[in-house]
């Protein structure tokens, strides 16, 4: 949640990855009470190569077997536009924005809100850790053959004016897809764009959260992960007053959501109550790290580049082009009586044409 009305801002962050829990202070921690740090690792390589030595099976694109033929981009033609024209899906983590004014009840209605609100230079919360986004383009966003920048993410992160720091920083981890079948469709492999916190000690990657659906309106929203933590998202009853913070078109009763979990880095100022969200150098959206810029009427973007694109074992993924994006919220943590920690989006743009 940024904390549009004072300028120190809440930042959402713990050292060994602080997830808030909802009765204790946010520290992640294992059975033994300790901090965690990231204990699962990159666990290889999930392409799909599996030691079939009677086939060429070199392709990165999880062929098992099958005739490999190399993806090929989509034209930028003369009617492209430099932003994305597609929202494929829309799964936000509970959050405080979550069923606002609106009623969705299948994802459909919901990936529908989120490109509406896009097209009109809104943001869409993706809520707490976990909760995604999937955009796609008119054309294929090549990678540049120098080391500039490809496509952009509008986000609303800013610092604390009195001290250019602090602030509000919610990063999003962002994947790109190529549409290696070609049916036009975010079905293929997801690669990571390696930010700079994706070698640190205190980066957990394959995490995963599971949320369960509250019993009654007005609830706290429980949470548990792989990790053997339990929180929750709390329900904000002087702000955001609708019954459930819950998606309303998840059917099930739990869902489980995985990703890449940074440290977060949110810290209470002790003179003035106010909570700060500090940046991350570069790679993550809703971010004021060194990619950040302004872009046409958004004040606030981050760059990425497809090079930055990494296997699941740290790799390079070697990508020519991307057809699809994903921006996911990266981080579990709470700021108080501010909230959840949330990513939000408001555009996606190709720097290439």
């Amino acid at each position: 949640m940024k904390q549009f009305f004072l300028r120190a801002y809440i930042l959402i962050v713990t050292p060994a990855l602080l997830v808030s829990a909802c009765v204790k202070d946010d520290v992640i921690t294992d059975d033994s009470g300790d901090e965690i740090t990231d204990n699962s690792g990159n666990n290889g390589d999930n392409s799909s190569n599996n030691g079939d030595d009677s086939d060429d099976n070199s392709d990165d694109s999880g062929n098992n077997g099958d005739e490999i033929t190399e993806a090929k981009p989509r034209p930028v033609l003369p009617e492209s536009l430099a932003t994305f024209d597609k929202v494929y899906e829309w799964t936000p983590a509970p959050g405080q924005y979550i069923n606002e004014g609106v009623t969705l009840t299948t994802p459909e209605e919901a990936a529908s809100w989120a490109q509406e609100r896009l097209g009109k230079g809104l943001f869409v919360s993706l809520g707490g850790f976990g909760g995604y986004i999937v955009v796609g383009f008119d054309h294929s966003v090549v990678s540049s053959s120098t080391a500039d920048y490809d496509f952009a993410i509008a986000g609303n992160a800013f610092f604390n004016a009195s001290t250019s720091s602090g602030g509000s920083n919610e990063p999003g981890i962002v994947y790109v897809m190529q549409d290696t079948n070609g049916n036009g469709l975010p079905d293929d492999e997801w690669f990571e764009l390696k930010g700079s916190e994706y070698d640190s000690d205190d980066t957990i990657h394959n995490y995963e959260i599971t949320y369960q659906r509250p019993s009654s309106p007005g609830m706290d929203t429980e949470w548990s992960d792989n990790l053997g933590n339990t929180g929750c998202i709390d329900y904000l009853a002087s702000f955001h007053k609708q019954d459930y913070y819950y998606p309303l078109w998840i059917e099930a009763d739990s869902y489980t959501l995985s990703g890449t979990a940074l440290k977060p880095r949110n810290q209470r100022d002790p003179a003035t109550g106010m909570w700060n969200n500090d940046a991350y150098s570069w790679g993550y959206a809703d971010n004021m790290g060194a990619d950040n810029f302004s872009y046409g009427n958004f004040n606030q973007c981050n760059r990425f580049r497809i090079s930055d694109a990494v296997k699941s074992d740290g790799s390079p993924a070697d990508l020519r082009f991307i057809d699809f994006v994903k921006v996911q919220t990266g981080v579990c943590a709470k700021s108080g009586w501010l909230g959840e920690l949330s990513t939000e989006v408001l555009g996606f743009f190709d720097l290439g044409i």
